[in-house]
């Protein structure tokens, strides 16, 4: 098969006519139901499926076998290679479950993978211009609204009922982020896209700003067809943008190096060479995302649970440094953003600083020189070093520096401020 870049693809695809809903009948109880999958009318009852799915919320379904990941051994070669970041020790403890979705529902014989669209269609100064604007930072898309796990968990749930209810006696289990499951492997399985150059899977129709949630069976259902050409070609927009060169080569990703792994998993100090490279990103990354030519059509979301909190998609950073731990309980309670903790956060947003001073945010950064997080305390010591090359804000930096290091007694910010005051 030729490969197609996104305009051509689009050119090519035919409306999908309506499929007829299924009648109510006696042949509709939940034995003919079970009958028509095991004798030969499986397609109507996997139509069935979809429908239900789409009543429910979700964009789209594929089924792939439960059998093992085929790519086991490139996620082998990823971990071998100290690619997974903080969370290697996570992911080498998880290996041999995630090998094996039996090990999450014994007898398995289907994974059936949704995909939910979170782009909410939004306009930002972020999204227009590639800045969050002045003081401001930058969340990833996804993160915009209230947490999505909490839906996705209550839609998948109500999947599994209705297929357990139209065929009593099998069995389901739905995974959203929650159990060692190779979403991604089991979604290309399915046919809901193929693995971009920057790791993602990519629908063709969608783009790829979409979650994933699999809902495990022991039934056994016709599975679709994976996506086995490669529709990136000869792009490597994703491979160029990255600021901090995380995508090492195609579908390799350094999470060690990924903005959004160290914004979001990494509550820790962060490398100096990496800080300029995060921006004023301060919660996950879409660079990888926005470049990619297949989201010129990625589909938007009305639901109302994804949609922008007020300030959530470029926040103030002056305002995130003076949250208390009390008030970053109240604003982000039921957020993505929660995932970072307080400290992870705030350092986030002084490196954001850092990399974009702004006047009028001076006396939260220099505040945060005093902040209980050692993390926060060497940010914010960091950016202070970078505002001491710009005329009108070195002698104040200078001095917040030089009054802090008198009485510092954490040995890791006392090398931040004698760095930042070289």
């Amino acid at each position: 098969m030729a490969r197609m870049n996104p305009d051509q693809f689009w050119e090519s695809v035919q409306p999908i006519p309506n499929i007829m809903p299924i009648m109510k009948s006696p042949a509709d109880s939940p034995a003919a139901s079970e009958a028509a999958v095991a004798g030969g009318d499986a397609g109507v009852f996997v139509e069935a499926l979809r429908r239900e799915a789409a009543r429910i919320g979700f964009s789209r379904l594929g089924i792939a076998p439960a059998g093992p990941p085929r790519r086991q051994d490139l996620v082998r070669r990823w971990l071998e290679r100290g690619f997974a970041g903080v969370m290697q020790s996570w992911f080498e403890r998880q290996e041999s479950l995630r090998s094996d979705p039996a090990s999450l529902l014994s007898g398995v014989r289907s994974v059936i993978m949704l995909a939910t669209d979170h782009a909410t269609g939004a306009t930002t100064d972020a999204t227009d211009t590639g800045l969050a604007g002045e003081g401001r930072g930058r969340v990833a898309r996804y993160a915009w609204g209230d947490d999505y796990h909490d839906l996705l968990r209550g839609r998948v749930n109500a999947l599994g009922a209705w297929l357990e209810s139209q065929l009593p006696g099998c069995r389901t289990r739905g995974v959203v982020d929650s159990a060692p499951l190779a979403e991604r492997e089991f979604a290309w399985l399915a046919g809901l896209g193929w693995f971009g150059k920057n790791t993602m899977l990519i629908d063709p129709r969608a783009g790829s700003f979409f979650f994933l949630t699999a809902l495990l069976t022991d039934l056994e259902l016709p599975a679709d067809t994976p996506i086995e050409v490669d529709h990136c070609g000869t792009c490597t927009a994703c491979l160029d943008a990255c600021p901090t060169g995380a995508i090492v080569e195609p579908r390799v990703l350094d999470a060690n190096r990924c903005i959004s792994a160290l914004t979001i998993e990494d509550h820790g100090p962060i490398a100096t060479d990496l800080r300029p490279g995060m921006q004023d990103w301060i919660f996950g990354c879409d660079i990888c995302q926005e470049v990619c030519p297949w989201n010129r059509h990625a589909p938007g979301s009305t639901e109302p649970t994804l949609q922008p909190r007020d300030g959530l998609a470029a926040p103030s950073l002056a305002e995130l440094l003076q949250l208390d731990d009390a008030a970053f309980r109240r604003q982000f309670k039921g957020s993505p953003l929660w995932r970072a903790k307080r400290r992870g956060l705030l350092r986030s947003a002084a490196i954001a600083l850092g990399n974009r001073p702004h006047a009028a945010s001076f006396d939260a950064l220099a505040a945060s020189l005093v902040d209980e997080e050692p993390v926060v305390r060497g940010a914010a010591a960091w950016a202070l070093g970078r505002w001491r090359r710009i005329d009108v804000l070195a002698e104040r930096a200078n001095a917040a520096l030089v009054t802090r290091r008198a009485i510092e007694d954490d040995a890791e910010v006392r090398v931040e401020i004698e760095r930042a005051l070289a």
